[in-house]
């Protein structure tokens, strides 16, 4: 409660807007523009760029998303479109990467690659109208096991190789239904096939045979006090991830971190059920837009203090 100040949890409120509610399966682009496939790090990567197709009066605040799929399958089109079209149309630049996918790739190259889409973000997204001084990122399922991760480990070397001395920090983070402790500490994930999936095919090992890896590629053992802002969503439905991996995750990080933790647990929500258009997903794309619209407020707010 004391970590959400009033003037957040005001940002955060909706009122209803039955047009677009129960019109959901309306995906409008108008007013975006899409730059598909530009290359970066790792030969084969790319990512899409959403922008607005108007003149932008200064830098954008920049959102980066990662696609889900269970570290296996997945691409940079199809998921949170209508959440980088609505950010698109408010002034944002939204950033869709790809990475490379197991059992080709194991971890750490998904996460790897999530840096070095980062890293070349912060390089070259003012040539878009970015501000590179402000990213956001967001993912879902796998995409939020990233996206977490991404934010709570910045500069670790370990998770960027060959670019150690890169500014990996990000200014707030949004993870969906986000696969958060691979180590399973409090047997909150039985029965969901992660632990196939990963000795398999991700980690190709058991947990048992390399327990550190398992600790090194949770969020749940990296949430610390300089984290960035959060905002946690998970369906109280989810029989994929636990929403109780969800509850505990935001519990962890609002104990440590100085920075606001929001949690929204989706009432009647299972897993990916963002992915296809309904009035509960329209709702939570528009309380995401505001908290990161709040997050872009007080980062610009900070600036100008200095």
């Amino acid at each position: 409660e004391s970590k959400i100040d009033q003037s957040l949890k005001s940002s955060l409120q909706l009122s209803p807007d039955f047009l677009t509610e129960f019109n959901p399966f309306k995906v409008n682009r108008r007013g975006v523009e899409v730059i598909s496939d530009i290359p970066y790090g790792h030969e084969g990567l790319a990512l899409d760029i959403y922008r607005p197709n108007i003149e932008l009066h200064g830098p954008a605040p920049v959102l980066m998303h990662i696609h889900g799929g269970a570290w296996i399958y997945g691409d940079k089109v199809g998921q949170a479109v209508p959440l980088m079209l609505h950010l698109a149309r408010l002034g944002w630049i939204c950033c869709s990467i790809s990475y490379r996918l197991s059992p080709k790739a194991t971890h750490p190259d998904h996460i790897t690659d999530c840096k070095a889409a980062l890293t070349w973000i912060k390089a070259n997204i003012a040539d878009y109208g970015g501000d590179p001084a402000f990213i956001a990122v967001t993912g879902g399922s796998a995409g939020g096991h990233l996206s977490a991760l991404l934010a709570l480990t910045p500069n670790d070397p370990v998770f960027q190789s060959g670019f150690e001395s890169a500014d990996t920090h990000v200014q707030a983070a949004v993870p969906f239904y986000g696969v958060f402790d691979w180590t399973d500490r409090d047997h909150l994930q039985p029965n969901t096939g992660l632990d196939q999936i990963l000795e398999k095919q991700v980690v190709k090992s058991s947990r048992s045979e390399v327990p550190e890896i398992y600790e090194q590629a949770s969020p749940l053992v990296h949430v610390n006090a300089q984290a960035p802002p959060f905002m946690i969503v998970h369906g109280d439905k989810d029989s994929l991830v636990p929403v109780s991996l969800g509850r505990r995750f935001a519990e962890d990080l609002t104990e440590v971190s100085n920075a606001p933790v929001v949690y929204c647990e989706v009432p009647g929500a299972q897993h990916a059920f963002d992915v296809f258009a309904s009035p509960r997903s329209e709702r939570v794309k528009l309380g995401v837009a505001r908290f990161l619209s709040f997050c872009y407020s007080q980062h610009l707010n900070q600036q100008s203090s200095r």
